[in-house]
């Protein structure tokens, strides 16, 4: 019986017991698609992360990202997790990772401690800032069991933003309103459906990324994410969502060349606080790249028979 080691840490937080879970099966070779999403079901964590060897030999690894019902593009904490899961399994450990990814390639720098330990790692998003479509508050609100006087559309409305992967992003009016949001099924099928055609190589999915400026301070922010539809009721920590979030918000930030870096708390709601430091960067001749960065602890680790 094949049998395959797997490492969990607990992503975007310095706690044993906060921030976003991650499973990783650090040799994957020999898996099927159909094992690995059903091992990441099994699971039933936000996501799990398999490395395989890369077709490029100048990169790291090739790695996919399972959630409990799909198969995903580009993800933050997966990419976060696993770059110090194969670190802190090194002993001689790279200060960098290029991760072979569907949405494209994923760098992902090792983070150290005061006294050189591995404490996290910050990954570059693999796509470049693209804004969609406007999204009506009217169907956001009801996907989070609130009302339009709940939203701030003074910045922004409502719309789809992706660094890899396609998330819906909505401005809450307060710390208040964010904590009583709800997920509402019915209105995430409904407006799943009506979603237009996600980017390549992704699957139709409706995620909602809400967040609160905290004290009214751009660069501090509270968020949480729901994904339904994609296996994910509420996720504690979204790197990808928080990534095209500071993405979003430098691109409209005053300014042709503007760096600007992003205190993010997400999963307090949920009892799992977590941090996600986030980093918009834009100039007058290119796109908006984002990257976002945090710790991990480790959790556990085990072997599972196939």
């Amino acid at each position: 019986m094949p049998s395959y080691e797997y490492v969990r840490v607990n992503v975007f937080t310095g706690e044993r017991f906060g921030g976003n879970p991650l499973a990783v099966l650090p040799d994957a070779r020999g898996l099927t698609d159909e094992q690995m999403q059903a091992i990441a079901r099994d699971f039933n964590l936000s996501e799990t992360t398999f490395v395989l060897p890369p077709a490029n030999p100048q990169h790291h690894a090739h790695v996919r990202i399972f959630t409990p019902a799909q198969e995903m593009p580009f993800a933050g904490h997966p990419n976060v997790g696993t770059g110090f899961v194969l670190a802190r399994a090194m002993d001689n450990p790279p200060e960098h990772f290029v991760f072979e990814e569907v949405a494209g390639l994923v760098r992902v720098h090792i983070l150290r401690g005061p006294d050189k330990q591995i404490t996290g790692a910050r990954i570059s998003a693999p796509r470049a800032l693209s804004i969609g479509d406007a999204v009506p508050t009217a169907t956001v609100a009801a996907c989070a069991s609130l009302t339009l006087a709940d939203f701030l559309t003074n910045a922004h409305d409502p719309l789809i933003a992706s660094v890899g992967t396609e998330f819906v992003i909505a401005e809450v009016a307060s710390l208040e309103s964010l904590a009583r949001a709800i997920p509402d099924l019915a209105a995430f099928r409904a407006a799943g459906g009506l979603a237009a055609a996600p980017m390549a190589g992704a699957q139709p999915r409706f995620a909602l990324l809400l967040y609160v400026r905290r004290g009214g301070d751009a660069t501090k922010l509270r968020a949480r994410m729901f994904g339904p539809l994609g296996g994910v009721l509420e996720d504690p920590a979204t790197g990808s969502a928080c990534a095209a979030l500071a993405a979003l918000l430098t691109s409209i930030a005053p300014g042709e060349n503007v760096d600007l870096h992003y205190e993010i708390e997400q999963g307090v709601e949920m009892g799992r606080p977590s941090l996600l430091i986030a980093s918009g960067r834009k100039t007058a001749e290119g796109p908006v790249e984002a990257t976002v960065a945090g710790s991990c602890v480790p959790a556990a680790r085990g072997v599972l028979e196939i």
